[in-house]
């Protein structure tokens, strides 16, 4: 999304030359490749621990922390991986996407009319917003995890449970509030509200 912000903003005569079809899908193989060749060797080393605690898990969904909580047997493997790749992933991303944003910033702040600066960067708005939805949830939950065994479990199943539910019910908000009708509406709520 960052990468189709910046070539919309950056070169908006070409963005349809730029971004085909063809361009878009080997983005997305990409991307799935990535994810199919780091996860798997977490995955398949779970598969091969000693499991001797009381196999009780503190979330909703399998979450590869309690797991390696499980375990008895040697676990730096499973640790120092999955730290390093959370920090590899997340830290390339944001890196690329700020990148993007900063590119974005250097052409918006070179047009001359202050109305049309604010429209282009009114376009970048709800990605920016979706990509904090997205992000703080994941290294709230694991900072909490790696760094917080002196907290409560509550606060464990908490962050778990708001990582997976938060950003997914924010995203239709985000980019449906755009919307002039939805605007309007939520004006009207409020509005009504305080008379």
């Amino acid at each position: 999304m960052a990468f189709d912000r910046y070539i919309a903003i950056c070169n908006p005569l070409r963005y349809s030359s730029i971004l085909t079809n063809d361009k878009i899908m080997k983005i997305g193989v990409t991307i799935l490749c990535r994810s199919s060749l780091l996860i798997p060797p977490v995955i398949i080393r779970l598969k091969f621990l000693n499991y001797c605690r009381p196999h009780i898990l503190s979330h909703s969904f399998c979450l590869h922390q309690d797991l390696i909580r499980l375990a008895c047997s040697d676990i730096r493997f499973n640790s120092i991986y999955g730290l390093a790749l959370v920090i590899s992933n997340l830290l390339l991303d944001a890196v690329l996407i700020l990148i993007s944003y900063v590119m974005i910033l250097h052409t918006v702040l070179a047009i001359a009319s202050q109305e049309e600066q604010l429209k282009s960067l009114q376009t970048c708005v709800s990605h920016i917003s979706a990509v904090l939805v997205f992000y703080i949830p994941i290294i709230g939950l694991t900072m909490v995890h790696r760094f917080g065994k002196h907290l409560s479990p509550l606060v464990h199943v908490l962050m778990g449970n708001i990582y997976i539910i938060f950003p997914p019910l924010m995203n239709p908000i985000i980019y449906s509030i755009k919307t002039q009708q939805i605007q309007k509406r939520v004006q009207r709520l409020f509005y009504c509200k305080r008379a």
